[in-house]
């Protein structure tokens, strides 16, 4: 029997062939099974052990089966949260000969729940209004990468508890479609529209059988999608202008990213015919790579958020002096002899013990952004510095105890921060 069959996947588990796929999925034995708790499907699916992990097993056809396999392995090469695909089973026969369905074998997502298991009696409004918020996210994800879903529901996703909230992971895509030009508004709000109408009837059927609690809304939740899309896909996409010396907003923007948990993979910016205006268009990657990508480039090792905050201002540096089609690593290089080191050597040494120096950097950032926003222009980068010396750094507690004896001078000049040779020894004012 186990000869018979045809497997199309990247990497063969040899316990694949041990499974009982003569017999239909129906009336697998027990012993085979993985008890788990299942979502609504409009396919048989059941949980099975394969080795040390579970895997799950759908019927479907053979067409249907090898493009939803190629799909979910595209959508992990894009990074996009789903399920892994594991392999494609057809011509399977039971032990008379007849025909039996094809299967779809993906592994299961360890410590993933469908929404229906999230709770154990009632569904609280504020859980359903996370699971819709983090469902959202995910669709925002899809339709960035040009991915048309066409059949967005709670019950097609797999929810994973994440800091108190919840992370969405694209379980079913079968009906799903990606467009290389990316989608028209009309697909987007066409998804939108098919998640909110969705969602209510999952509610609905929650509420008719007693299992949320008495205030929740499930029309006003299933709404709440619509509102969550459309604010993070603005904020993700939205071009914005802003005259030229208000650059500080361009950090105001990433902190509005930073806080919706999505951080930028590249700025640009562009000056209009008389220079008076910026317009940034931010792009997402995941969370995780940050101190990898700044220790490749500058030999910095620091904090994941330290990181993700350092990469925003050599983006920003990049963009702002039109620098995008240069090599990453000599912009980095220039960012880090021009604006990081300066900075740092510019505190004086008894205060060096108050805090590491990306973390200096960091609250440098901030600081700047606050006087910037105060006073409605840039503020050049040494001003900031001698504020924040003086302001904010001196007062701090020591977090590090200093072997040498403070001499409370400067090891460079205020003023000299960014001198250089060439033209553009004057960026202090710019940057």
């Amino acid at each position: 029997m186990a000869g018979s069959l045809n497997i199309t996947a990247a990497t063969v588990d040899p316990g694949l062939l041990d499974l009982p796929w003569d017999v239909p999925l129906e009336a697998w034995p027990s012993e085979a099974i993985a008890a788990l708790p299942k979502g609504i499907s409009r396919h048989l699916v059941r949980f099975a052990k394969l080795g040390g992990h579970v895997v799950a097993v759908k019927e479907t056809t053979a067409e249907m089966a090898r493009g939803e396999y190629d799909m979910l392995r595209t959508l992990q090469r894009l990074e996009i949260p789903c399920v892994d695909p594991v392999a494609v089973i057809t011509n399977r026969s039971d032990a008379e000969g007849d025909p039996l369905k094809p299967v779809l074998v993906t592994r299961h997502l360890r410590f993933s729940l469908p929404y229906r298991a999230l709770f154990s009696q009632t569904l609280r409004p504020d859980t359903a209004t996370r699971l819709v918020d983090a469902l959202a996210v995910l669709l925002v994800r899809l339709h960035i990468i040009g991915f048309f879903w066409g059949d967005v529901s709670l019950s097609n996703t797999l929810f994973r508890r994440d800091a108190g909230a919840f992370a969405a992971y694209l379980v079913d895509a079968e009906t799903g479609k990606l467009y290389e030009g990316g989608l028209s508004n009309g697909q987007r709000e066409n998804d939108l529209e098919i998640a909110r109408v969705n969602i209510a009837g999952e509610l609905l059927d929650l509420e008719a059988g007693g299992r949320v609690a008495d205030e929740l809304d499930p029309v006003r939740i299933s709404d709440g999608i619509v509102t969550a899309y459309r604010n993070l896909w603005t904020e993700l996409t939205g071009p914005e202008s802003f005259p030229g010396a208000e650059r500080w907003r361009i950090n105001e923007r990433v902190t509005r990213l930073n806080d919706l948990g999505f951080d930028i993979e590249e700025l640009a910016i562009r000056t209009d015919a008389a220079g008076s205006t910026v317009r940034i268009q931010p792009k997402v990657v995941d969370a995780g790579h940050h101190q990898r990508r700044l220790l490749r480039l500058t030999g910095l090792d620091a904090g994941e958020n330290q990181a993700r905050r350092l990469l925003n201002d050599l983006d920003s540096y990049r963009a702002a002096y039109g620098k995008q089609d240069l090599d990453e690593e000599v912009v980095a290089h220039e960012w880090l002899v021009r604006v990081f080191e300066p900075v740092i050597r510019a505190i004086p040494s008894d205060l060096r013990g108050k805090l590491e120096p990306a973390e200096v950097f960091h609250q440098l950032l901030d600081h700047r952004w606050y006087l910037a926003e105060q006073i409605g222009h840039d503020v050049p980068l040494a001003e900031a510095v001698s504020s924040y010396i003086n302001t904010v750094l001196r007062h701090r507690r020591d977090e590090a105890t200093l072997v040498n004896p403070p001499t409370g001078t400067l090891t460079m000049p205020i003023a000299a921060i960014g001198d250089d040779e060439d033209d553009e020894d004057d960026w202090r004012s710019k940057v």
